[in-house]
Formats: C-alpha cells, sequence, structure tokens
C-alpha cells in the first residue's frame, strides 16, 4: 500500500496507458474516474469500439466519461494523465492539479510521438518523467526521472515496453508519498512531431543507416511490382559502399538492398495480403529480375 493514498482521475486513451492505470489502482490509490477520447471506428466497415484505457476501466469496475469537465466534480485531488491524446485546458488545471507520465528526458522529446523520433534520431538512451501538467505543451517542471538505454538496433515495440514498465514503477513511486518540490527543466528543447504516415515509406536514395532507424518504427513500407510490401526488420550492412557502384538505390542483390550510401539487408517481410516471412523466402518466390527496384511502380 502507498504511503499516501490519493484520490485521483486518471486519464489516457491507448494501450500503453493501461499498465499505469492498473498499478496505481493495485498501490491502492483511489480512483474516482477514468477519462478517455471517446469510442471510434477501428477499420473499414466495423463498428465502433473503446479505447484500450476504457476497456480496463470497465474490467476494473471504475467509472468513465469521455469529457474532460467531468474531471473536476468528483472530489479528487491529483489528475494522472498518461499519452491521453489532447491538451488539457488551463481552467481544468486550476482546479484540479495534475502529473503526466512522458516517455522521454524532458526537455528533449516535447510533443506526441517523443519514442519515435528518439529512434529517428539514433539517440543512444531515452527516458520516462513524472512532471507537473502546465497548459503549455511538456513545459512543466519535473518530479522524478529515470533514464533508458536504448539497445543496438532495437524497435520500437521492444522498448515502448520497456520505457511503460520503468515509467509505471516511477509513478507509483512519485504518488506514494508526499509530492515533492518538482524541478524546472533544463536544457535546449526538441520537439517530437506526431510522426506523418509517409516518413514511414522507404527512400532507398537515403543512407542505409537512416533507413535501418526508420524499419525500426515497425511499420515501414515500400512497394515492389506495384503492390506494398511491409519491411519489418532489417540492418545497415556494415562497410556498405557508396551505392553498391553503378546500381540504383531500391536494386536488390539478394536480400541486400542498394541504398544512397552503404546497403540494406532484409530479414522480414510481409508482402500485401499474405503472412510475414523471411527475406529469403519472399525472394523465392518474387523472383527479380534485372533491372527491377524497390519503391518503383
Amino acid at each position: 500500500m502507498p504511503t499516501a493514498s490519493r484520490r485521483i482521475v486518471y486519464l489516457g486513451t491507448p494501450a500503453l496507458a493501461v499498465a499505469p492505470l492498473r498499478a496505481l489502482v493495485e498501490a491502492g490509490h483511489d480512483v474516482r474516474l477514468v477519462v478517455t477520447r471517446p469510442d471510434r471506428r477501428r477499420g473499414r466497415g466495423a463498428g465502433v469500439s473503446a479505447s484500450p484505457v476504457k476497456a480496463e476501466a470497465e474490467q476494473l469496475g471504475l467509472p468513465v466519461a469521455h469529457a474532460l469537465d467531468a474531471a473536476v466534480d468528483v472530489g479528487a485531488e491529483l489528475g494522472v494523465v498518461v499519452a491521453y491524446g489532447r491538451v488539457v485546458p488551463g481552467w481544468v488545471l486550476k482546479r484540479l492539479p495534475m502529473v503526466n507520465l512522458h516517455f522521454s528526458l524532458l526537455p528533449r522529446w516535447r510533443g506526441a510521438a517523443p519514442v519515435e523520433r528518439a529512434i529517428l534520431a539514433g539517440d543512444q538512451a531515452t527516458g520516462v518523467c513524472v512532471m507537473a501538467l502546465e497548459e503549455e505543451l511538456d513545459t512543466g517542471p519535473l518530479y522524478a526521472s529515470r533514464e533508458v538505454e536504448i539497445a543496438p538496433g532495437e524497435h520500437l515495440g521492444s522498448l515502448r515496453g520497456r520505457l511503460v514498465e520503468v515509467g509505471t514503477c516511477l509513478l507509483v513511486d512519485v504518488l506514494g508519498g508526499p509530492l515533492v518540490e518538482p524541478r524546472r527543466q533544463t536544457g535546449e528543447p526538441t520537439y517530437a512531431e506526431k510522426l506523418d504516415p509517409e516518413e514511414l515509406r522507404l527512400t532507398w536514395s537515403r543512407p542505409a543507416a537512416e533507413i535501418a532507424r526508420v524499419v525500426r518504427l515497425d511499420r515501414a513500407w515500400t512497394t515492389w511490382r506495384g503492390r506494398r510490401l511491409l519491411v519489418l526488420d532489417a540492418e545497415a550492412v556494415a562497410g556498405g559502399d557508396e551505392g553498391a557502384g553503378a546500381a540504383a538505390p531500391g536494386s536488390l542483390d539478394g536480400a541486400t538492398v542498394v541504398t544512397g550510401q552503404g546497403s540494406l539487408e532484409l530479414l522480414y517481410v510481409q508482402p500485401e495480403g499474405r503472412a510475414p516471412m523471411h527475406a529469403a523466402e519472399w525472394l523465392r518466390g518474387a523472383r527479380p529480375v534485372a533491372g527491377e527496384r524497390l519503391g518503383g511502380s
């Protein structure tokens, strides 16, 4: 049991916000309300479905609301925000102070996609912060932070899972006792803009090391004979030369793809309408001919 059992409103939406909610309940906090984004359609022809946080709250027997206004009327002393997906307005914060679990080492990577941007930038470490929420985006002072090393070649799913685990423990620790005076953020801010879907399309004229980072986001794609090909795993080839001689970027030499600088070895792919497979298996069926390139029409 925490040394301080708090009356909480929890604000969160996606799957990564489920574990912190569950942990706060298990720690003995009084979660009076869960606020999450409205149910939405998830796929062509599908009906509407609840957010992962809403589904978990219902399993835990917690009341749920979609309107932020409800947060200020349930007798809570603190709001806890984890990937809620919406800016909390100042009038709400004046009536209910809030803390936020953020998945970076602030002020680096303020914004909507901090884990993705850390991978794309080639960062070797990131982390988690528990901060006081302010109306401006991710500018609040910090109660606590913890650094997390990014393993070489680590993909988004793995890194995000580890950050959620570390962040959940940190959040429970911070809320388990008196809130200390938070410290102001120091350093040069960087901003993690929401990922544009086009950023996941592999541009073979770029260096192999940069392309490999895009692949690590788990949704990278290119085209092959006019159809989409997901690239699920790949690695830059050590010592690859500039574009492998005269071959154009996107050209295949077995499972190795020519890039603007060096080469990229395909490991796992998923052709449109088919299951994931080893790149070698895909090549046996694709049978590329001379002059064909990934990313072409």
